[in-house]
């Protein structure tokens, strides 16, 4: 078979990067052609994606590969809930908020006023998070209604770029599934399963004029526009929109085998969970708080969002501006000699949320809380690394609990997989036997939906074998499971 060459452009909360993948129909070569932070700005008292300079970067990497022959396409992956809206003639109305942007402070109590919580879960199977496209929408109701009255479509991230890139505005169903105003579970006669729950987003006083036609991942949206092309000086290049949201690409290029098992795509957030065929929704969901967003092939995604490496991000970024400087490898190593089990934070404390100086957050919550306060970085480092690894616990017990089946292996992909001390914490933790990489899960899920697309490999099982002969994984046991199961107790407790 003849190599075939795709980009990836996986653009995560923190930093984007281009790939270059060359498939011959038996591996996949990944080269990464660029990497940029992901650009925000905060002006007054919001903070907004700079989705202009962002795409400038999309150029960039496209540019980069002009020189390079057999191109047979390109996607975009995101993260998920935010958006942006266009209106008259295409205009671009304001640069999307930031889901870290506190306008939806307090939005979610307000919403259930007027909707019962119970009935937004019913219909969407969504976790409740403040961040929520929901949530989100109806907080620029209250502050910036011209904004919705103003927008012809909302597309969000992966759309929004892929519409500067082809011209077309539709939504790709995995990325629309995490807005919790799309109800997966309706059966339509049409191949796409789901639609809008047009009638909560009206009885919130919300438009819905504004929702795209919602498409699978692998749809063909086009070459790219004749503009983009003379600008950047590139023949046609063909554009997918291959499973959008980033941890629905991630998912797809897990390296499982047919036992049972869970995949937790670790970054800057931390999301654990099964592929099932249907959703689940019931009390039991409900009260653990998972969610039920969209996979490739129709599947769905049961998961819980945990807060991630996203507060250890943030933390050093903090020791930057107070000039230590560290690497996140180096981080680790100090953290391995610091004392086990010296406190714990709840990750998911509304509290790490948001930026600030996250170091001083975490010695106020161990006070707080009654526990010993950690007053050095390679103990702070430790002590987000169990507390995480604690949580993955506690995940665990809750989805085997809901899916009434013992787990067996546990896939760690995405960047994370790279800290062999989380692996090992999560391993120990969970006592389940950990599976570690691909580290650019993101990418290779892309990439090879991209190649299903194109009728080079079959489907989600060669896919998943390509995987396993084109990565090293890393295996991981459990070990002092007798010390993590008498600590996970005061980890629980923190929870009461």
């Amino acid at each position: 078979m003849e190599t075939k060459k795709y980009i990836a452009i996986d653009i995560g909360a923190e930093s984007g990067r281009g790939l270059l993948g060359e498939f011959n129909g038996e591996k996949i070569v990944l080269k990464e052609i660029h990497r940029f932070p992901t650009h925000n700005v905060r002006l007054h008292s919001h903070i907004y994606w700079d989705v202009l300079a962002i795409f400038s970067e999309i150029k960039k990497i496209i540019s980069i590969t002009k020189g390079e022959t057999n191109i047979s396409g390109v996607g975009i992956t995101t993260w998920g809930v935010d958006y942006g809206l266009i209106g008259e003639n295409d205009l671009l109305l304001s640069n999307p908020f930031h889901y870290r942007d506190r306008r939806t402070d307090g939005v979610m109590e307000e919403v259930f006023g007027i909707i019962p919580k119970e009935k937004i879960f019913k219909r969407t199977g969504i976790q409740f998070m403040s961040l929520n496209t929901l949530y989100q929408l109806y907080a620029t109701k209250k502050e910036f209604p011209c904004l919705l009255d103003s927008a012809k479509t909302l597309l969000f991230m992966p759309d929004l770029f892929n519409f500067f890139l082809t011209g077309r505005k539709v939504s790709e169903y995995t990325i629309a599934s995490t807005s919790q105003m799309y109800d997966s579970s309706v059966k339509r006669e049409k191949e796409i399963p789901g639609e809008w729950t047009t009638d909560i987003l009206e009885a919130l006083g919300i438009p819905t004029h504004f929702l795209p036609e919602v498409v699978l991942p692998g749809t063909l949206l086009g070459n790219l526009s004749m503009d983009l092309k003379e600008e950047i000086g590139v023949s046609d290049i063909p554009v997918y929109t291959v499973c959008c949201h980033d941890t629905a690409s991630a998912v797809v290029s897990v390296p499982a085998k047919d036992n049972v098992w869970a995949y937790l795509s670790s970054g800057t957030w931390s999301l654990l969970g099964v592929e099932i065929d249907q959703p689940v929704v019931n009390e039991k969901s409900l009260r653990y708080n998972f969610t039920n967003e969209g996979g490739y092939g129709k599947t769905i995604r049961f998961l819980k969002n945990i807060m991630g490496l996203w507060i250890l991000q943030e933390c050093r970024r903090q020791w930057q501006r107070e000039g230590k400087e560290f690497s996140y490898q180096e981080l680790t190593e100090m953290a391995s000699s610091a004392k086990p089990f010296f406190a714990f934070i709840d990750v998911n404390d509304k509290e790490f949320l948001f930026p600030g100086n996250m170091p001083e957050r975490i010695q106020s919550y161990c006070k707080d809380t009654g526990q010993n306060v950690p007053e050095d970085i390679p103990q702070i480092t430790r002590v987000i690394l169990e507390s995480l690894a604690m949580e993955y616990r506690c995940v665990m017990d809750n989805l085997e609990d809901v899916i009434g089946a013992k787990i067996e292996a546990l896939h760690i992909v995405g960047g994370g997989s790279q800290n062999k001390l989380l692996s090992q914490f999560a391993a120990s933790s969970t006592k389940k036997m950990v599976i570690a990489g691909p580290v650019e899960a993101t990418g290779t899920g892309n990439i090879l939906v991209q190649a299903i697309a194109n009728e080079e490999i079959s489907d989600i099982s060669q896919l998943r074998e390509v995987v396993r002969r084109s990565f090293p994984l890393f295996i991981y046991q459990p070990k002092d499971t007798g010390q993590w199961d008498e600590n996970y107790e005061r980890y629980k407790k923190l929870q009461a």
